[in-house]
């Protein structure tokens, strides 16, 4: 009996000893499979991301570098016909000195190779034959390679022009650096065209086999350096561009962000200058909003759950600003700021931004029957001069400053809920297109007696209907 107790006792032991000594005896299967699971999700997202990522910026390397080969080929072109020019003058001339008479062939094997020049450089500048630069850089190398040694051997010359072709490879893989295999391609094309000719004509050559055993190595050390120079290049302008485009797209989310924070003539003004940057405006209307027991909402929800639905709130009211083309200054807790008639001067700032509180209050009732909250926003307005600029040289911002700002802010903390309170000079400018309510004389700290007027809406030809700035009665 106590022997088999003392077995029931190591039999656990035994069982655990049996799970690999690096996991813990707390972190089972399940559990390593939750904590796997999330890691191998997110390595293949981002794996799937660098894809699509290194896809596009291949093809537009693809893209660059057929634009590049048809810039080259061009200039190839013109440099053959210069070249081209400058050997049948040569030969001109050495005939007429050397014979005292003209010899035809050189002359029609120059044009011959003249036109097709001139035939690749025309199919260069045209967009259907562009799409294909691979097929032209070979008619181009072998217009001149293959034809001038066929036409040559028509005449009786049968020697391989190993120095033509050491011109035409050379200045290929200096002009056209890019696709080697291309370059090998012509390369192999021009010697066993000779080749299948020499076996076919079976003529007759003047030199030993070693003279040019020798010049067969030179055209092949010339064709290996001419493609691993092509080569190296390539490797090395893909690298360039690579880094060029992750520059560039560097550059690109550097500007959003910029002009997340500052306005584009702000964020081009700090580029350039180095100096304090602030602006006065003779007039502006500003906008104060807050939502209404946020406050007492934190208490109650999570920290998540209430950054989440503000987020939601303020991303809505982003999308409206960007709609009326106003300015976003910034966001305060939950309180929201933003203005008109500046950095640029607009003749309507006032009935913008009045169009903007609207349906500010609008998106704010639509967002309270999709989620079920009672949220309501007090919204204040106030109109006059201002100063706006950029503070700071860490973590700068576009701020304003003026007694019109304050003003703005009172209107806002002394307003009502769901309600939009403006100062008088703001009535003023939008009495005659709004239909506003009279409040009356208010305590206003730091003011005193303020006279403040509630915007209900926007009149409808002139009459007494209301309408949001949405359009809608």
């Amino acid at each position: 009996m106590e022997t088999q107790k003392l077995h029931e006792q190591k039999a656990p032991k035994k069982a655990q000893s049996q799970q690999p000594s690096f996991i813990p005896v707390f972190f089972g299967k399940a559990q390593l499979g939750e904590f796997v699971s999330p890691v191998l999700t997110y390595l293949e997202d981002n794996h799937i991301a660098c894809e699509k990522k290194n896809d596009s910026v291949n093809l537009a390397y693809e893209a660059w570098r057929d634009r590049f080969m048809l810039d080259r080929m061009q200039l190839v072109a013109y440099l053959g016909l210069f070249v081209c020019f400058t050997l049948v003058s040569f030969f001109t001339f050495r005939d007429i000195i050397k014979y005292n008479s003209l010899k035809p062939e050189p002359f029609l094997i120059g044009v011959s190779v003249s036109i097709l020049l001139l035939f690749c450089l025309a199919i260069c500048k045209i967009k259907p034959f562009s799409r294909y630069p691979h097929i032209i850089f070979l008619c181009l190398c072998w217009s001149v390679t293959i034809v001038q040694q066929i036409g040559i051997i028509m005449v009786g010359y049968n020697e391989p022009q190993n120095s033509l072709w050491t011109l035409i490879f050379l200045m290929n893989a200096t002009l056209v650096p890019v696709r080697w295999k291309l370059h090998l391609i012509a390369q192999i094309g021009t010697i066993s065209c000779y080749l299948v000719l020499y076996q076919g004509f079976n003529f007759h050559l003047d030199h030993s086999r070693s003279f040019y055993l020798e010049k067969s190595i030179y055209l092949f050390w010339t064709c290996v350096i001419s493609c691993l120079s092509v080569y190296l290049y390539e490797c090395l302008q893909r690298r360039e561009f690579l880094a060029r485009k992750e520059l560039e797209i560097a550059q690109e989310k550097s500007e959003k962000l910029l002009l997340n924070i500052l306005p584009q003539s702000i964020a081009d003004r700090l580029k350039q200058e180095s100096s304090t940057i602030a602006d006065s405006f003779s007039e502006v209307t500003v906008l104060f909003a807050d939502i209404v027991g946020f406050t007492e909402l934190s208490a109650r929800i999570s920290p998540i759950e209430l950054v989440k639905l503000l987020n939601q709130i303020f991303s809505m009211f982003d999308e409206l600003a960007e709609k009326h083309q106003l300015e976003k200054i910034k966001t305060i807790g939950d309180a929201y700021l933003v203005v008109a008639g500046l950095p640029n001067h607009r003749v309507d700032h006032t009935e913008a931004i009045a169009n903007m509180a609207l349906d500010m209050q609008a998106v704010v009732d639509r967002f309270n029957q999709l989620t079920g909250q009672s949220f309501r926003i007090r919204i204040g307005i106030s109109t006059g001069p201002v100063v706006a600029g950029v503070i700071g040289v860490k973590k700068f911002a576009y701020d304003l400053w003026g007694d019109t700002v304050n003003t703005a802010s009172r209107m806002e903390s002394h307003g009502l809920a769901g309600q939009i309170q403006v100062c008088e000079l703001t009535y003023k400018r939008l009495k005659n297109e709004y239909s506003l309510t009279e409040r009356g004389a208010i305590a206003v700290k730091g003011k005193g007696q303020m006279n403040t007027y509630l915007l209900a809406g926007r009149l409808w030809n002139g009459e007494n209907q209301l309408i949001n700035s949405l359009g809608k009665p």
